[in-house]
């Protein structure tokens, strides 16, 4: 079969590898439809920031179940999200069914090889089937989306309760929906670029221009000083993880969603606010399946093409055989991006002209395409 395999830094190459192996208990075999490029893939890739090489990247995925399980609970044919989390079972965490956060687990895509390859086995308490009729390349989003449930719903929505997303990504955006799904009555979102702020506005939110003020003077203008109740970090950055603190009203919550790229410094000031403000700071990590029925993921999937929008996300579809160029491409930011996507199956690449025509992000990505070639015209 075919994957993109990683073989060291900024060296991915498209070959032939063995099919995979079993994983875990009543591991099936999967035809892999759909994976998601996370910002974790492109650091892998651009600095080594993993377990090691040779690797497979991808662990946002969707894909087409091959063969029946044992507890005949899925069946050939059937289309479904991927949950990349292998848990332990000895561990005390997998007990409860918090599997990511457990001491030790494997991990497609990190620990193991992942979704850019034809083919993979993988556990079938893992596989979450889709609605009839969902893309397989909207069956990709449900981990980012997944990840961004996890993290929202730490809040507890009040009465006519506002909100702050800092960081108009796909998983900004998806935490955005989760928090007016959820119920808060006005979501603000900002972000530094203004086509991400499209996107942010086109699915109905409040934006702030971050290029033009520090987001959390935005917020608090915004709300006539009183701050938000909910501010949810999703830059990855130290000084956006201070202006959500900056951003927070009293006995206000801050989700710390992204993973920083930089350090953050608590002044003695910071401090002050958070002890004054009484405000509670809560950390989130990934996504849960269990328990059966009532789970982060299975609301994602209940969720699909109802209240929770995804397509629009969607920047680029691209074929396996172009990761080398694709992933080079992402590293160095050379084109504007939301969220990248790989049509690995035939089935897949069928949807992908449909997928870019629906959606605001591959229209605007083409457009930036686009203005290099004007501009040599004039």
């Amino acid at each position: 079969m075919r994957a993109a395999v990683l073989r060291g830094v900024r060296d991915l190459v498209v070959a032939d590898v063995p099919l995979p192996e079993p994983v875990g208990d009543d591991s099936i075999l999967v035809r892999i439809g759909a994976v998601g490029v996370c910002g974790s893939d492109v650091l892998r890739y651009g600095v080594g920031k993993g377990y090691g090489f040779p690797l497979v990247l991808g662990h946002e995925m969707s894909g087409t179940v091959e063969e029946p399980s044992a507890d005949g609970l899925l069946s050939a044919g059937d289309r479904v999200a991927i949950f990349p989390c292998v848990p332990d079972p000895a561990d005390p965490m997998t007990e409860i069914g918090e599997y990511t956060l457990a001491t030790h687990y494997d991990y497609f895509g990190s620990r193991r090889d992942g979704g850019l390859e034809e083919y993979l086995r993988v556990p079938s308490r893992n596989l979450i089937r889709l609605p009839e009729g969902t893309s397989l390349i909207a069956g990709a989003l449900v981990e980012p989306a997944g990840v961004a449930l996890h993290a929202v719903r730490k809040a507890d929505v009040g009465p006519n309760a506002s909100a702050l997303v800092i960081g108009a990504g796909p998983i900004g955006l998806l935490a955005a929906q989760w928090l007016r799904i959820l119920g808060v009555v006005r979501v603000l979102v900002a972000d530094v670029d203004e086509r991400k702020r499209r996107v942010a506005e086109h699915l109905g939110f409040e934006v702030l221009d971050a290029a033009a003020a520090p987001s959390d003077q935005l917020a608090l203008a915004a709300t006539q000083g009183r701050g938000v109740d909910i501010a949810v970090e999703a830059s990855g950055l130290g000084l956006t993880l201070l202006q959500a603190v900056g951003s927070a009203a009293h006995r206000g919550l801050v989700i710390l969603l992204g993973d920083l790229s930089t350090d953050a410094e608590l002044k003695k000031e910071t401090v002050s606010r958070i002890l004054r403000r009484e405000l509670t700071l809560r950390g989130t990590w990934n996504a849960t399946i269990a328990p059966r029925g009532a789970n982060d993921w299975e609301m994602v999937v209940a969720s699909l093409g109802r209240t929770l929008a995804v397509d629009d996300l969607v920047s680029h579809v691209e074929a396996l055989d172009d990761a080398p160029a694709v992933f080079a491409r992402l590293a160095d930011r050379a084109a504007w991006s939301n969220k990248t996507v790989f049509a690995v199956s035939t089935e897949a690449l069928e949807e992908r002209e449909a997928a870019l025509e629906g959606s605001l992000s591959a229209r605007l990505a083409a457009s930036d395409a686009l203005e290099p070639a004007q501009a040599g015209v004039r």
